[in-house]
């Protein structure tokens, strides 16, 4: 694929990646695009379908899944959540740098593609603070929140595996871990700002 590398944004639930990648794209308007995940989930108060998720049924994300639509697909509290190809190149097709934000399954499976992201996690700085962000939330009942600590703690032993991110960054204070973040991708920035001048 041509154009600018895409960004394979990992993490768990409450690391700061949604936070972190918002202002990425405040800051540089015009140079991010997200690919927007479909999900079988219901959307949640002030979601928006094809903006903040493609909302779809199990069937047809199933049928999508088997006809091999999908880069990562994976099932998370009865819920399935994947990123379709089309969702990609419809970034890609814009010459920006498309940001993929896939949890730790999402980024084994998109490795046994050619697609060439740079792979970067965002993690907590501990369970602990992990736990009190998701807390301080307050969307998750307390199953839900167990499950979502389980996967962080997962994910957090597996973004130590050598060769799996390029970067893994430690979200214990906002403003440095964004400036790590941007760092990283300035190269890829300057290539599409210098295509759109």
């Amino acid at each position: 694929m041509s154009g600018p590398r895409p960004v394979v944004l990992s993490g768990p639930s409450g690391a700061g990646k949604s936070t972190l990648m918002k202002r990425l794209m405040k800051e540089h308007e015009g140079v991010f695009g997200l690919s927007v995940s479909h999900t079988t989930r219901n959307p949640r108060p002030g979601e928006e379908d094809g903006k903040d998720y493609h909302f779809t049924t199990r069937e047809a994300m199933q049928e999508g899944i088997e006809n091999g639509d999908f880069i990562e697909n994976a099932e998370f509290s009865g819920n399935l959540y994947g990123t379709s190809k089309s969702a990609i190149e419809d970034v890609q097709a814009k010459n920006l740098i498309c940001i993929l934000d896939v949890d730790i399954q999402g980024v084994r499976r998109i490795k046994e593609t050619d697609l060439n992201p740079i792979y970067i996690s965002i993690q907590p700085p501990s369970m602990d603070i992990l736990e009190k962000r998701l807390r301080d939330r307050q969307t998750e009942t307390e199953e839900s929140l167990q499950k979502r600590l389980e996967a962080a703690r997962i994910d957090m032993e597996l973004s130590k595996e050598p060769g799996v991110f390029d970067v893994v960054i430690i979200n214990d204070d906002l403003e440095r871990a964004y400036e790590e973040l941007k760092d990283i991708l300035n190269e890829e920035i300057k290539k599409v700002q210098e295509a759109q001048s």
